[in-house]
């Protein structure tokens, strides 16, 4: 009896292994292209200016963003739709179309930064930006318009654990622990402008409003059913992790090093070069590597994101799955943004700096709308049934909700503000 009762288990061990393997990836990919090049430069920043006082902050962010993430991802399941054409069905057309407008003109100015971290990447290495910028704009090119969904999922996660290199290097930076695990449970607060605006941008690049666009469309395109509904909540929450962890070790990294050495840095490029000396060759090749994953890999999520998003709330046909023919506004518009992206960092005397401000204000301008549109529509029984929000959920979510739009609204004012007396 023993014996059959532990095979039994391991029977469905086996397959609730294999069921998890099958529904694993729009959770981990999605949170882990959230370490983009912005991403990177904010979290390079925060250690190197302000050592690791700023550590305990991925504890409320990371809840913060499994809570959002989740909803996304239940949504998504459950309705079989994505978040862009339930906006558009349940809030009207020209909502949806102003949705659209701002979040195209947002995603193209984030691409445009995920090449240039491609371009200040691979310089580091020697590879001139006219070589690698190309080079790679026509490789996320060929890998989702010539892929399926299933290839371009598994090279994401692929890509998704080349973050380990961040790890790695923050292994190598030789932090003093006890001081990290000080700084990473016990908040330190400071109201000088310099810590509030580097604690208003942590949260700004954590959750930022293409991410819930996508996942809930990558999760639609995968078709997962209710009943394995668990299985993506582990994988959300995985990535949410994964995300956090990775975000940790670059604050570690930047802070044993740089700030400890009162080494002054503007970008991840500058960090990376900075280590040589400090943490030695290998450690600031392996940063400068994992920038150029991280770029590439945002480069190819974030035109895709802005296809699902603007086809599903014009109602077109959408998807990696599906042939040129079959879904052409899906395709024409993922290869403009790839291509708009790509040119601006080839072309002298482009104001990247100015897009990427726009893009970064518009993103923040953006996120509290989407909160609020995605609460309403996750706890409205018609649409999701026995699946919309506990009232303890809801509470986390609206407090996510508040917090989130108050400190985006300090990052524009204080993006805005800098800007206009200059």
């Amino acid at each position: 009896m023993f014996g059959d009762n532990g095979g039994q288990r391991r029977h469905f061990s086996l397959k609730g292994l294999l069921l998890f393997l099958a529904v694993v990836g729009p959770g981990i990919v999605t949170a882990s292209v959230d370490n983009d090049a912005g991403g990177i430069t904010t979290y390079t920043l925060a250690g190197a200016h302000f050592g690791y006082a700023l550590l305990w902050t991925l504890v409320p962010i990371t809840v913060a963003l499994i809570v959002v993430q989740e909803m996304c991802a239940r949504m998504g399941v459950v309705t079989g739709k994505g978040l862009s054409d339930l906006i558009r069905e349940n809030f009207g057309v020209r909502i949806t179309v102003l949705l659209i407008i701002a979040l195209v003109i947002a995603n193209l100015g984030n691409t445009m930064s995920e090449f240039a971290g491609v371009a200040a990447s691979m310089e580091l290495f020697g590879a001139s930006r006219y070589i690698s910028v190309p080079i790679a704009a026509a490789l996320v090119w060929l890998l989702v318009v010539k892929g399926t969904y299933s290839l371009v999922e598994k090279v994401f996660l692929v890509a998704s654990g080349f973050y380990a290199t961040y790890i790695i290097s923050g292994f190598m930076a030789g932090p003093d622990w006890g001081n990290v695990l000080e700084n990473s449970i016990i908040p330190s607060f400071s109201f000088q402008p310099g810590y509030l605006l580097m604690f208003i941008g942590l949260v700004g690049t954590t959750i930022a409003p293409w991410m819930q666009f996508y996942i809930q469309s990558a999760i639609v395109e995968k078709g997962i059913r209710i009943q394995d509904y668990l299985f993506t909540r582990i994988d959300v929450i995985m990535g949410c992790f994964v995300t956090a962890i990775v975000a940790f070790f670059i604050i570690m990294t930047c802070s044993a090093t740089l700030f400890v050495n009162g080494v002054t840095v503007e970008t991840a490029a500058d960090a990376a070069r900075a280590l040589a000396p400090l943490a030695g060759q290998y450690a600031s090749w392996l940063f400068a590597f994992g920038l150029f994953n991280a770029s590439v890999f945002a480069a190819s999520i974030l035109p895709l994101a802005t296809a699902y998003t603007v086809c599903e709330g014009i109602g077109w046909e959408s998807g990696i799955d599906k042939k040129f023919e079959d879904a052409p506004h899906f395709y024409v518009l993922y290869t403009s943004l790839i291509v708009l992206g790509a040119l601006a960092i080839l072309i002298p005397g482009a104001p990247l700096i100015t897009i990427m401000f726009i893009s970064q204000v518009l993103n923040g301008m953006l996120l509290p709308f989407i909160l609020v549109f995605m609460l309403i529509l996750i706890n409205d029984k018609k649409l999701m049934g026995d699946h919309t929000n506990s009232r303890l959920f809801n509470v986390l979510a609206w407090g996510t909700t508040i917090i989130m739009s108050f400190l985006t609204l300090l990052l524009v004012v204080t993006s805005i503000i800098p800007e206009l007396l200059g």
